[in-house]
């Protein structure tokens, strides 16, 4: 059984102060070995444009495992396969992704993980 913490915890992400790479931002709250963060895509943002040269790596290597909470984000992975995740959308994104907002309006998920690694126990 995984050792979890027993007290309660709580983060208020608005309170977070932001890391932003040109159109893209991100807060993130730690809590006991578990990651939550509020990414946001501004209107026009593409990883591969905001994060590529500060990730060093041609794709996203990062698993994500989010639920999209506004606006709509594409993402191209690298086999060539492509979708839409819009707000209510809950995704699982593998490393090697590329992804950008949709339309014009930013997009906005909330994302959850354990170490980078969402097939940890």
């Amino acid at each position: 059984m995984p050792n979890y913490s027993t007290k309660m915890q709580k983060a208020t992400l608005e309170t977070l102060e932001s890391d932003v790479h040109g159109l893209i931002s991100k807060k993130t709250a730690e809590l006991d070995g578990v990651s939550v963060t509020q990414v946001t895509f501004g209107v026009g943002a593409r990883w591969s444009n905001d994060l590529k040269d500060y990730a060093g790596t041609d794709l996203c290597e990062l698993p994500h495992v989010a639920l999209v909470i506004a606006g709509t984000l594409g993402v191209e992975m690298t086999d060539g396969e492509t979708a839409e995740f819009s707000a209510g959308d809950v995704m699982l994104l593998p490393p090697g992704h590329d992804a950008w907002s949709v339309g014009e309006e930013a997009c906005t998920f909330v994302e959850f993980s354990r170490g980078n690694d969402y097939y940890s126990a």
